[in-house]
């Protein structure tokens, strides 16, 4: 027999070993092994279900504790406001403001201007409040830092502030608290802030002012009758910011005993004051009348001449006893023959 033959007599299929099923791949062949498979598929369901949860309250518990820090943080922080940067053109000036333009013009504000220049801005931080319904204008009003806020505007710097949420009352008694702290605001200023906060109707009477804000009431009541002067009183002076507490005394006795002759004084005085002192005013605007007119003058200065209450003129005498004089009412052409006559015969012996 060939070999073709006996080649085509031979099963190769039977030489093929027949494929061996996986372990896990034997289905049960009864009821309880079924059920045996399930109850085994459940379990490794269940393990890693749990190892899920597990790993989820792992990453629970670095949450919570990462949100404890952060509380913890927050509540050292508690009280505290964010301060933040404004254009210095959005804040206005309170409606209780306090600072007399010449505040702003001496040699303290121009060291605090060059201050905050070299800075770049106001280190210590103002405290504004939003306004209420602001507009188109400016859209906070300072509570207390006016004088910061000024030399940033002018400087073109915005300035740093921290806003809070005040009502009149309130944002009235931080200025007075912030301005007293830092004693660098005037008799007057003082004054002229207690009687607008009175005028607002903020406290029913000075002496609740004065408990509310932890003063003395006396002081409290000179700041308020210097700023209550009539306004050609104060202008006798080269500023407000010259007037005294102890000169109300002196000052409130010469209004009471003629306010028209104070009056009439304190307008020579300011058309013709020169270089006399804030002292110098103040005596001259105190001094009793002598029978003949005129005050009780200092050696050098400006001395007013008084008919039946009413400066009529004023005589100013420098350092080396030259004199100016100054007629305050017009004189006719006989009057002032006379007058030229006097100062000539007068002259005539000096």
């Amino acid at each position: 027999m060939g070999l073709r033959d006996k080649a085509s007599k031979i099963d190769f299929g039977a030489l093929v070993a027949a494929p061996v099923p996986a372990p896990d791949s034997k289905q049960p062949k009864t009821a309880p092994g079924a059920m045996m498979a399930f109850a085994n598929d459940q379990r490794s369901e269940l393990l890693k279900e749990n190892e899920q949860l597990k790993q989820r309250a792992d990453e629970a518990n670095v949450l919570q504790a990462r949100l404890e820090e952060a509380v913890e943080e927050i509540r050292e922080w508690d009280g505290a406001k964010p301060t933040r940067l404004i254009p210095a053109a959005q804040i206005a000036r309170s409606n209780f403001a306090n600072r007399h333009a010449s505040s702003f013009q001496n040699a303290e504000f121009a060291q605090l201007k060059q201050e905050i220049q070299e800075a770049g801005g106001n280190v210590q931080p103002i405290k504004v409040r939003a306004i209420a319904q602001a507009g188109d204008g400016p859209k906070y009003e300072i509570v207390f830092g006016h004088r910061r806020h000024e030399a940033c505007l002018q400087l073109g710097l915005p300035v740093l502030a921290v806003v809070d949420n005040l009502d009149d009352r309130a944002l009235f008694v931080e200025m007075d608290r912030e301005n007293r702290v830092r004693e660098d605001l005037s008799a007057w200023e003082q004054g002229v802030m207690y009687v607008r906060a009175l005028d607002g109707g903020l406290f029913p009477s000075a002496r609740q002012m004065a408990a509310a804000l932890g003063v003395d009431p006396s002081n409290l009541g000179k700041a308020i009758a210097l700023a209550r002067l009539p306004p050609v009183v104060i202008d006798a002076f080269a500023s407000p910011l010259d007037l005294q507490f102890r000169w109300v005394p002196a000052l409130n006795q010469a209004l009471e005993a003629d306010r028209v002759s104070l009056e009439s004084r304190a307008t020579a005085i300011a058309a013709s004051r020169g270089a006399l002192s804030a002292k110098q005013v103040f005596e001259m605007l105190v001094k009793p009348l002598e029978k003949g007119g005129g005050t009780v003058p200092p050696p050098a200065g400006t001395h007013l001449i008084e008919q039946d209450g009413r400066v009529v003129g004023t005589v100013k005498f420098d350092a080396r006893g030259r004199a100016s004089v100054r007629v305050e009412t017009g004189l006719s052409a006989d009057r002032q023959a006379k007058l030229l006559s006097w100062l000539r015969e007068f002259l005539g012996g000096a």
